[in-house]
């Protein structure tokens, strides 16, 4: 793969993480229909009945419903070929209902590391490694 592949897999990458970290549901969606492959992989929980860019717009929903100053910041990315593997730090305001829990009023802060493999200038799949357990123990769900 070229390194003016990998350099637009980066801008891509980039402009989907800027729209995330907008807080805004029609910015986040605008960005996914025009970075994410419609039937996109998604190899992470998700809602289920849900598949291609309807289940990461409906996680998003979730997310921003729940924590609506959700921030996402990438600590670390390595771009390699087709792919690129970021490692996050998630922050965010219990401010609404998240997985049967009505809302806290804490704040949470948890790690995340996804694997983007891109096709045709879109990303293409996803694979996703999220720090629940810390999350919830934070939102009390979970005992310290």
């Amino acid at each position: 793969m070229s390194a003016t592949t990998a350099a637009s897999n980066k801008e891509v990458f980039s402009r989907f993480h800027d729209a995330i970290n907008s807080g805004d549901a029609e910015i986040i969606a605008k960005a996914i229909d025009e970075v994410v492959h419609p039937d996109v992989l998604f190899h992470a929980p998700v809602p289920t009945g849900v598949t291609g860019t309807q289940a990461l717009k409906q996680v998003w929903a979730v997310l921003l419903r729940a924590f609506p100053d959700i921030r996402v910041t990438i600590e670390d990315a390595i771009a390699e070929g087709d792919k690129i593997v970021f490692r996050n730090t998630v922050t965010g305001t219990h401010q609404g209902e998240y997985r049967g829990l009505p809302p806290t009023g804490t704040s949470v802060t948890y790690n995340e590391i996804f694997i983007i493999r891109f096709a045709g200038g879109r990303i293409a799949e996803i694979w996703g490694v999220v720090d629940v357990y810390s999350q919830l123990r934070q939102l009390g769900v979970i005992p310290a």
